[in-house]
């Protein structure tokens, strides 16, 4: 049944972010630092059937979106069952993923197969060097994961790159011809002060509106829309069927839209990225909790989501990476 969560500011609640490993296989300045390796024990993460279990008590709330993230989803091995046991939530309409694409080449097909529709992929630059310098990984094997996943029918596939003062900053123009070149959607990113690794990042910040301002001296720009459940504002390049996104949580917060909860793999749910408010489940999974009582806990849980997150006013306030939370 369809009740709808509604939290107390009115919004309704229909998105959750679910990370299914804390893992990765990069190591991206701004999220996880070098050599980190207080990983959650696998004995810790909620197993298949939690999962299963869990999604289909936001389900019956309401809740139709779920998005695949981590970590790297794709280090968590059997993904592909999960996928398919989540496209046959009842209730579940949208399953898609954040992947850092470099095991995609391998899975693309079967994730397609099980019920993801939608893929979005980190991708900073363009450039391997930098790449080298962002990731510690290997460019080429992100190019392969994107190729395949294009051949296998995903639609859309949508590119995240966060801008950054002094690294890639002058590759804006040059993501937007790649993006137009494979028919991908485009999204561009602020840092954010998330954990120690976030705040660091914060040097590199840079304003979107100013990239934007840019992007109309080359481009015409036309207002434009993308269907998903995500807090980007976009617009058209005009004469192409390419989309922009700018996600800017810092220089224009879209607290008062949001949609969305952040379930980690050890059970925690956090309502917002920028607070501390979270709720945990595991205990009350492993602890014979009933259905009613499930959906009550996230009642509950909706309840503590905040208004808005506070990175100007409060930036030293969340210690967590981005990795534990979720992407």
């Amino acid at each position: 049944m369809d009740e709808q969560l509604t939290d107390r500011f009115g919004r309704r609640i229909e998105y959750v972010r679910l990370s299914v490993t804390d893992r990765c296989d990069l190591r991206c300045f701004y999220c996880m630092p070098k050599g980190f390796r207080d990983f959650e024990e696998p004995a810790e993460w909620l197993t298949f059937d939690e999962i299963e279990r869990l999604i289909g008590a936001f389900a019956r709330l309401g809740t139709r979106r779920v998005r695949l993230t981590g970590g790297e989803p794709l280090v968590r091995r059997n993904l592909p069952e999960l996928a398919a046991r989540l496209t046959d939530v009842a209730g579940i309409e949208d399953l898609s993923m954040s992947t850092n694409a470099t095991r995609l080449d391998k899975h693309a097909e079967a994730l397609r197969a099980a019920g993801v529709a939608r893929i979005n992929v980190s991708l900073d630059t363009l450039r391997p060097e930098v790449f080298k310098q962002v990731t510690g990984g290997k460019l080429d094997k992100v190019i392969s994961g994107l190729m395949a996943a294009k051949a296998a029918g995903y639609h859309p596939i949508k590119i995240n790159m966060v801008v950054m003062k002094g690294v890639n900053e002058d590759e804006v123009e040059a993501m937007v011809d790649f993006c137009i070149e494979h028919d991908f959607t485009l999204r561009f990113i602020e840092t954010m002060p998330v954990g120690d690794t976030g705040r660091n990042a914060t040097s590199q910040y840079v304003d979107l509106q100013d990239v934007k301002a840019r992007l109309a001296e080359r481009f015409e720009l036309l207002p434009g829309v993308m269907p998903g459940g995500g807090p980007a504002r976009y617009v058209q390049v005009a004469g192409t069927d390419l989309r922009i996104g700018f996600i800017t949580p810092i220089s224009q917060h879209f607290c008062e839209t949001c949609n969305r909860v952040r379930l980690a793999v050890d059970g925690t749910l956090y309502m917002c990225l920028g607070q501390e408010h979270s709720y945990d489940f595991k205990p009350l999974l492993r602890g014979g909790a009933s259905d009613d009582e499930l959906e009550a806990a996230i009642r509950a849980a909706i309840e503590l989501k905040p208004e808005r997150h506070e990175f100007i006013e409060k930036p030293d306030q969340v210690i967590r990476f981005m990795s534990m939370t979720g992407g």
